[in-house]
């Protein structure tokens, strides 16, 4: 009995501090680009808290990783004026996450403005945030 009951415990222990896998949290941020496209706040902040919860990542610790379309959470959502999305975003980020240069070398800001999102509710909390 004290055999099965240490076979057990080993394997409990394993899983429990096993390194969470990358395909793990793929699967769970799986349609995170669909849910900003369709601008739905409500499944957005599901999703994120989600993630929080279950591996501990905020959404500035997995922004970079996440590409829709070839382009950031917060760009995709000003391309398809997802106005809840890209606001609730913003506001869970923080500054300096916000202006981080980006894959084509450019800060969010500064491709919000040769764009023309700048001046869009979206590009305007953006502004209000990094300021």
């Amino acid at each position: 009995m004290k055999k099965f009951t240490f076979i057990l415990l080993g394997a409990v222990s394993a899983s429990f501090f096993a390194p969470m896998s990358s395909a793990d949290i793929n699967e769970a941020l799986a349609n995170i680009c669909t849910i900003v496209k369709n601008d739905d706040k409500s499944e957005l902040r599901k999703k994120l808290k989600n993630v929080q919860d279950d591996y501990n990542l905020r959404l500035g610790d997995y922004y970079t990783g996440v590409s829709c379309g070839g382009n950031s959470l917060i760009r995709y959502a000003m391309e398809n004026s997802a106005v809840e999305t890209g606001t609730y975003m913003i506001k869970r980020m923080g500054k300096g996450d916000l202006t981080q240069v980006e894959k084509d070398g450019l800060a969010l800001r500064d491709w919000a403005q040769n764009n023309g999102y700048l001046d869009k509710v979206i590009g305007q909390e953006l502004v209000a945030r990094i300021d």
